[in-house]
């Protein structure tokens, strides 16, 4: 056993050792060849065949909800409900969700004409195609390990890149505000309705009750009791003027008594049915009206002083590596060919 992987150690010195032999003897060729990838790579990666392109990026928290009325006057509100509270994860996915829509992507590649900023013929067959696939090569969004998201706009000019990307964090309010409220808005037309409508009714009741009140009932309860009591007294006393009068109010309030303690207990009702409508006009005016950030920028954009990409000392690298490797790959395929032909021709000598 121990024989046998002191020969395989063996083999494997004496391949290396053959290796660099071999790359000792081809070192001329080597030597022109990778010199040549070097030069080929600082070239090939030079402005003149690749366009520098600038790195801008913005750091941002979603907020912790994003309705106004809820975190500000409704009395159901709670701890988590903070006006000043940062998002988690579920607001910084929808957030994602926003920044990948076509509403922002749109609005950008209008706002900086991005068919002719990518050079894109705008008679190409497949314009659209090109441009979206251009600007999702440029326009990249995460989110970060604290649940903040990031956006990062690569870009040819360094200043485009900057305003392009804090103009993607402004639009995060604008689109989301626009969405909410187109709903907001047809809410608070509903409510706003219904609000107007039982306030008509009361107001329709109070104005029942002023008109009983002219007849003189203003509390059927109380003013019975009262009267009774008094048509008791002068009944007591023989006193008919006064036994006539108390009975007519008496008459007047058994027959609108019954009308009074129906809109009484109707008014009862609808005003606490109001009262409670009120807050939800009020709530809902404010979502349909006012408007709150989306978003905590933690980083803006600033025009970038270094270009991000390509990264030529990678390219060059790279390059020389894979071509060093090529030529040696080629030189063992020649060396081993030719040490085939030469066992050919001896063996058919």
């Amino acid at each position: 056993m121990i024989d046998q992987l002191n020969q395989e150690s063996l083999k494997k010195e004496l391949n290396s050792v053959t290796l660099l032999q071999l790359i000792y003897k081809w070192r001329l060729p080597l030597l022109i060849v990778t010199a040549i990838a070097i030069v080929a790579a600082i070239i090939f990666s030079s402005p003149l065949f690749i366009k520098p392109k600038y790195k801008s990026t913005v750091i941002m928290f979603p907020v912790a909800t994003g309705s106004i009325s809820k975190v500000l006057i409704s009395p159901n509100s709670g701890i988590k409900e903070d006006i000043l509270g940062i998002g988690e994860e579920e607001q910084a996915e929808q957030m994602l969700q926003l920044l990948n829509s076509n509403l922002i992507r749109d609005k950008i590649i209008e706002r900086y004409n991005l068919v002719e900023h990518y050079r894109i013929d705008p008679r190409s067959k497949y314009l659209y195609t090109r441009l979206h696939k251009e600007y999702e090569n440029n326009v990249k969004f995460r989110r970060t390990e604290y649940m903040a998201v990031k956006i990062t706009v690569f870009d040819t000019d360094p200043q485009v890149a900057a305003d392009i990307a804090n103009d993607i964090a402004a639009l995060v309010d604008s689109v989301k505000s626009y969405i909410q409220r187109e709903r907001a808005y047809m809410a608070y037309q509903i409510v706003e309705q219904e609000y107007n409508s039982l306030k008509a009714e009361v107001d329709e009741i109070v104005d029942s009750l002023r008109s009983l009140g002219a007849r003189g009932v203003h509390d059927f309860e109380r003013q019975s009791e009262v009267l009774t009591q008094q048509l008791a007294i002068v009944h007591s006393q023989n006193n008919q003027p006064a036994v006539r009068i108390l009975q007519k109010k008496l008459d007047t309030i058994g027959k609108y008594g019954g009308t009074y303690m129906s809109l009484k207990n109707a008014l009862e009702f609808k005003t606490e049915q109001l009262t409670l409508l009120k807050t939800k006009y009020q709530e809902a005016k404010v979502d349909a009206e006012q408007f709150l950030p989306q978003k905590f920028v933690v980083n803006s954009a600033y025009k970038a002083e270094r270009k991000s990409y390509p990264i030529r000392w990678i390219i060059l690298v790279v390059t020389t590596f894979i071509v060093f490797f090529t030529a040696v790959l080629t030189i063992i395929i020649i060396e081993n060919y030719t040490k085939l032909q030469l066992k050919k021709n001896f063996s058919s000598q």
